[in-house]
């Protein structure tokens, strides 16, 4: 896959964002495996809960999707490391996946863009999935209820879509999630991940598994 105006090697990137610097990072998948062109942008969970872009599921997740082929960004939030601003309660934090997903668009208008996101991270790439044409979207451990952010008015996803939620989840009520998913019209793939936490303690392996079981039959065979 050709990237124009793209670095040629997993680079830390500032990108210009709504309200100042963007602290991103860029990573191609490893010598030897053959690019998809698809790339995409995986959303961390809640800064003021000490989420960043380096969280273990985040980054575990973008590993996952690179051993496919695919490229990743990860990027923090207004307010979240080197980037400007301050928390914006899911509503700044949308400007922010836009700009980042824009800047995508400039520099390689025919990839296909996929939407991940941990937590915060998976309503905020969720709520803008339709609006920034997603191709496929990942939601992992999704914060439908108690946690104040409003799924209810999310136009949702006609694409591929998946969910991976904890089982034994002590920040996210499971049964809330799964309740959600069996009242939508067209629900996602889900998978439950038994005796799972919030930040898959020991379980990270086995989530790289389902993102790639999942993921895998989504990408056309590389020429």
């Amino acid at each position: 896959m050709s990237l124009p105006d793209f670095p040629t090697s997993d680079t830390a990137l500032q990108l210009p964002g709504p309200v100042g610097v963007l602290e991103a990072k860029l990573e191609f998948p490893d010598a030897g495996v053959d690019r998809q062109a698809v790339i995409a942008i995986v959303c961390h969970p809640l800064p003021t809960d000490g989420g960043t872009m380096d969280n273990k599921v985040v980054m575990t997740t973008a590993r996952a999707l690179r051993e496919l082929g695919i490229t990743t960004l990860r990027f923090n939030f207004r307010g979240t490391g080197n980037s400007a601003g301050e928390f914006d309660h899911g509503v700044g934090e949308s400007d922010d996946l836009r700009a980042v997903a824009a800047w995508l668009r400039a520099a390689h208008p025919d990839a296909r863009l996929w939407l991940a996101g941990f937590s915060f991270g998976s309503f905020v790439s969720l709520k803008n999935a339709v609006e920034l044409h997603a191709d496929a979207v990942i939601s992992i451990a999704p914060p439908v209820a108690g946690r104040g952010w409003d799924f209810s008015h999310i136009d949702l996803p006609q694409v591929p879509w998946l969910v991976v939620m904890g089982e034994a989840d002590e920040i996210v009520e499971p049964k809330a999630v799964f309740d959600w998913i069996d009242a939508l019209p067209q629900p996602p793939t889900l998978v439950r991940m038994p005796e799972t936490s919030h930040f898959f303690h020991r379980k990270l392996i086995d989530l790289r598994q389902v993102i790639q079981q999942w993921a895998r039959p989504l990408l056309p065979p590389v020429a």
